[in-house]
């Protein structure tokens, strides 16, 4: 059986061609021809040998995720709906601003983490995604981008793992892709760059930090356990006293100086001037360098939860500010095409033209980047 050369990193794609009898530069090449190069056919591989080529095409293959749909904003961005089989589905959205293009990207089908204000959590959890099909994202969006935007250079500088599920429950797809993104025969992305978000798996932050340390953004909304444990059913299995000392460990290796905290703002629920005093006093009294990106809640009927009023979400961040934290808001971006944060990707049916092989399209929640303002 064929095995997809997007499944491994450059490491593995040398033990590959090892096991195909050839010398281990061989990969760096093929590395470069797939990734940088977006080749999917070997013979346009022109400076490898044609008996290496031959043996590539009875060992391996190149294969892209089927494209459902694309949509394309008025701001620019991409929303793009890949088939992953099985009746499954993922999101994958390219942000583009003046001084960067951010990629996010999904890593499961569903999301076993059940957050409450999460649509892809009461959706359900179906299976983790192989690391060729977390990659495949990466290396679609990055050479129709080029094609589209007719470039020749890098578009893609920054890559979020803020898709559909969770990252650090799908660590063993995850690392090796992350490789691929960071390796200068690939994507040569920055660590800096590259980010995982994690609403606190403990233990595999602890294993990110000593095995491939990008930069980490933690999905907090709440500054005690009682309220944590009630938004991020998580919480109970490693509370904010473990989550924070995570978090400082994770400093200790990570390629920024501070750690990123996501807050959803949720009327009534967790945005108070009291609760943001209390967020700043367990992030002191933690003494973890940190950042707080506070999220404009996008409604969906489940949830039960309301957005809060821009009168609120100002009061909180200038809390946080005057308290000396630096403190964003995400602005809304792609909204035309429910690319923004929490959105509803609805159902997909037999759009692939399969009958019945995209039944329904698990309901998906983007954590959409864009460009981030301080509030003055």
């Amino acid at each position: 059986m064929a095995v997809n050369l997007l499944d491994f990193d450059l490491e593995g794609l040398a033990a590959f061609c090892e096991s195909l009898g050839e010398k281990k530069f061989r990969a760096t090449q093929l590395f470069r021809w797939v990734h940088q190069k977006g080749a999917n056919q070997f013979d346009d591989m022109s400076d490898l040998a044609r008996s290496l080529r031959d043996k590539l095409k009875g060992n391996a293959e190149i294969t892209a995720l089927p494209v459902i749909t694309q949509h394309i904003s008025t701001d620019g961005t991409i929303k793009w709906l890949f088939d992953v089989g099985g009746g499954d589905a993922v999101e994958t959205v390219f942000i583009p601003e003046s001084d960067r293009g951010t990629l996010c990207i999904s890593s499961q089908a569903g999301c076993a983490v059940g957050c409450r204000f999460c649509s892809t959590g009461h959706q359900g959890f179906s299976r983790n995604l192989k690391t060729w099909e977390i990659l495949a994202q990466l290396w679609f969006a990055e050479h129709f981008l080029r094609k589209h935007l007719g470039v020749q250079e890098r578009v893609i500088s920054n890559v979020v793992m803020m898709g559909m599920g969770e990252p650090l429950q799908n660590y063993a797809a995850l690392v090796p892709a992350l490789r691929a993104m960071l390796d200068d025969h690939g994507y040569g992305l920055s660590r800096r760059r590259v980010t995982v978000s994690t609403s606190g798996v403990v233990p595999m932050m602890d294993r990110l930090k000593d095995d491939c340390p990008v930069a980490l953004a933690v999905s907090l909304h709440a500054p005690t356990d009682i309220l944590r444990d009630n938004l991020v059913p998580l919480n109970k299995k490693y509370p904010l006293v473990e989550l924070l000392s995570a978090c400082k460990r994770y400093l200790e290796r990570a390629p920024r100086d501070f750690i990123t905290f996501e807050y959803c703002m949720l009327d009534g629920v967790n945005d108070s001037p009291e609760q943001a005093r209390a967020l700043l006093a367990l992030v002191r009294e933690a003494d973890i360098p940190c950042k707080f990106n506070l999220i404009p809640f996008n409604p969906f009927p489940a949830s039960g939860l309301l957005r809060s009023k821009n009168n609120m979400v100002q009061e909180f961040a200038r809390i946080l500010l005057d308290g000396g934290l630096v403190t964003t808001i995400r602005k809304t971006r792609g909204d035309d095409i429910d690319a923004a944060c929490g959105q509803l990707a609805g159902d997909v049916k037999d759009r692939t033209n399969v009958s019945g092989r995209i039944s329904k399209q698990r309901t998906i929640m983007l954590q959409q980047i864009s460009e981030q303002k301080s509030i003055n």
